[in-house]
């Protein structure tokens, strides 16, 4: 991706029917969801209803050494999450699960989302005397659900009770003594999926390719507004809140998620490469090679390839050893950090009317800084395609888009000015219509609010990035 956008996170969740060793079983299913939140991580097991947990900023494999997880012991269930932050900054306050223990029992949530309407619960709360030790909408939740769980016989019913609240993307997994509990809001807006071992334990993820990862066979998505409970009786689902048509975000499909997940039915990689052929059809260009930005731009690039008879190759290696948390030397410039993500396979490219295909463009500066690289590699041409609509409105449901007066679609009058800015001879988008087609057969509609400005639910209140942290700020400074 040409930019900085980021997805909130990634939840799991694992019930056994046994105790053993379920901290090793997220810990792997957080691995493979790494790309989906690389700010910070934490794992909670539950071992005959006592609690234990462990989370801190870092990547999975830094947060979790042997020690850590052999500290965490046996259990029969367990949940994690890796984190990006959207609404609340990356306080460790904020990094989840969060553990709850209250009168009625302890309980241990982890979210995947963004509230639209947290900032409204939150006041609420506070107004009757809660104190909030973070500053991310996840804590809204968990308050709601302690709330109802003082009022009814069980925890699921809390849930069900609280979702009549909730307005938003949430994909949770919620732990307590006894059970495990999933539920999608009634958009769907974010993924959720429920897998199960040869052990009999069962397995929730944000992706199908954590169940694989971790062992487990796919079974099904969680459908919007479903409530899944899982405990020593078996796997019960909770219909009320079902919708009969919801909206997955559609960025799912073309960024977020691993090609190798299936999500509502779709294969992200068949979506990908269905985006390519397209982008191929709406906006042909003569050329020599067709080339992908890795990693969401090789499969586009592919399909593009294909259908255009152009033959696709290799144009870039990408260091799969730099995190989110590369910090570069102040003397050197932003662009040695390109170079040092990207390095362009010259012989490849010397000479040739290149093709690049990449995922889509936020502020440009990225992609002007790509597309250099093949110049000063040789490339004759550099017609540049993107396998989405340009970003012109901002989101509201758990992506990290910037300022709409930050968006180079915005602050550019026309594709082809966006052209001259980036340094490419041509550039194309993928057309608001097609785009809408790249998951056909997705049993959910989708959501293209970011480049529509049409969202499927109402927004009536606008959740800003670390809005909380601001109140905190002007009072007390």
């Amino acid at each position: 991706m040409t930019g900085e956008i980021h997805e909130e996170c990634g939840v799991f969740g694992i019930y056994s029917p046994i105790s053993q060793n379920v901290a090793g079983t997220v810990y792997l299913g957080l691995y493979a969801l790494q790309h989906r939140g690389q700010e910070s991580c934490g794992i909670a097991v539950c071992d005959d209803g006592v609690f234990s947990s462990h989370k801190d900023n870092g990547l999975v494999s830094e947060v979790f050494s042997r020690d850590v997880l052999g500290a965490l012991e046996n259990g029969n269930i367990a949940v994690g999450h890796v984190r990006y932050s959207t609404t609340g900054g990356n306080s460790r306050n904020n990094i989840q699960p969060l553990v709850i223990r209250h009168i009625k029992g302890n309980l241990a949530l982890a979210h995947n989302g963004n509230l639209v309407n947290a900032d409204s619960l939150r006041k609420g709360f506070e107004l009757s005397g809660a104190i909030f030790h973070g500053t991310s909408d996840t804590e809204a939740i968990a308050y709601e659900i302690v709330s109802e769980r003082l009022k009814c016989n069980s925890t699921e019913e809390a849930v069900e009770r609280t979702m009549k609240k909730l307005s938003g993307a949430y994909s949770c997994v919620l732990m307590t003594a006894t059970k495990l509990i999933a539920f999608r809001d009634p958009m769907g807006f974010r993924p959720l999926s429920i897998g199960k071992r040869s052990d009999g334990s069962y397995i929730v993820a944000s992706e199908s390719a954590a169940i694989d990862t971790a062992g487990g066979e796919f079974i099904r998505d969680i459908r919007a507004g479903e409530i899944v409970v899982i405990d020593e009786n078996g796997v019960k689902s909770i219909d009320t809140h079902c919708s009969e048509k919801g909206s997955i975000c559609i960025f799912e499909y073309i960024y977020f998620a691993r090609p190798d997940s299936v999500i509502d039915k779709v294969s992200v990689h068949t979506a990908r490469i269905r985006a390519g052929k397209f982008l191929a059809k709406e906006s042909p260009v003569d050329a020599d090679i067709v080339i992908g930005v890795p990693d969401s731009g090789l499969d586009a690039a592919m399909g593009y390839a294909e259908e255009s008879g152009i033959p696709y190759g290799t144009g870039f290696v990408k260091n799969r050893y730099i995190g989110r948390s590369f910090i570069l030397p102040e003397q050197h410039s932003r662009e040695d950090a390109v170079n040092l993500k990207l390095n362009v396979i010259k012989e490849n490219i010397r000479g040739k009317r290149v093709i690049m295909i990449d995922d889509s463009i936020v502020r440009g500066t990225t992609c002007g800084r790509i597309v250099n690289l093949l110049r000063k590699a040789g490339a004759k041409e550099v017609h540049v395609r993107i396998s989405s609509p340009p970003f012109r409105h901002s989101c509201y449901f758990g992506t990290d888009i910037d300022s709409e007066d930050k968006l180079i679609a915005c602050r550019l009058d026309s594709v082809e000015d966006i052209a001259k800015e980036i340094g490419a001879d041509s550039l194309a988008y993928l057309s608001l219509n097609a785009t809408e087609h790249i998951a056909d057969g997705c049993s959910l509609g989708i959501c293209k609010g970011c480049f529509s400005g049409s969202y499927p639910i109402e927004i009536k209140e606008k959740p800003q990035k670390n809005k909380f942290e601001q109140k905190i700020h002007k009072i007390t400074t």
